[in-house]
């Protein structure tokens, strides 16, 4: 969820990520509930299909991480383009897109993509120069924010692709540090309910 503001930049489509996150995980939850009771019937066809599940679970996980991988400088592209869009395209109304923007660079204490100069060959820098967002004081004015002279005292000086990308790999490491946590498990059960259902069939399980 933390991340949706840069997604919101990245792709309309991509908003919907924390929330497939948020479904997968509560999937996981009913899938180790299932389990449980699986195991306490001695149930083998609910722990074999117990097992099918978390597989299919897991193929999901590594696809989704692979592609992610081999991917990620197309993420990258299409996210500074993305970016620069919004910039070209930024107003003061209620503009998603600009208040990303706007949130992006209060946040990370950044300005434009590369560095504040980018919002020159903008609209809005020719009606009201770099947007107060960018600014690190609370008294800049417009007139001090058309000039770039002026400006560059007064904003951020780093570009914000770089900030964003350093940010979103550092919460993304995280991200897949617990996805590939959970997909340990996820082995770990399937073997276990692979066995317990062995066991059962062999008639050497007893319940208690």
């Amino acid at each position: 969820v933390g991340l949706e503001v840069y997604f919101s930049l990245l792709n309309e489509k991509a908003t919907n990520v924390p929330y497939v996150l948020i479904g997968t995980g509560t999937v996981v939850i009913l899938l180790g509930t299932f389990g449980c009771f699986a195991t306490c019937r001695g149930s083998t066809w609910m722990l074999k299909l117990y097992a099918m599940f978390l597989s299919l679970i897991f193929l999901i996980v590594l696809v989704a991480a692979v592609v992610g991988f081999v991917f990620r400088h197309e993420i990258k592209n299409n996210f500074e383009s993305n970016y620069s869009l919004a910039l070209r395209n930024y107003n003061t109304s209620m503009d998603p897109h600009s208040e990303a923007v706007d949130t992006i660079q209060r946040t990370l204490h950044c300005c434009g993509v590369q560095n504040y100069s980018d919002w020159v060959n903008t609209t809005y820098f020719a009606q009201k120069g770099i947007p107060l967002s960018c600014c690190k004081f609370q008294n800049c004015t417009e007139s001090d924010l058309k000039e770039l002279d002026k400006a560059k005292a007064m904003v951020y000086g780093n570009g914000c692709f770089s900030m964003v990308t350093t940010v979103m790999e550092s919460k993304m490491g995280i991200v897949a540090g617990i996805s590939f946590g959970i997909a340990c498990f996820q082995l770990v059960g399937i073997f276990l309910a692979c066995c317990l259902s062995r066991y059962i069939t062999n008639n050497q399980y007893e319940m208690v």
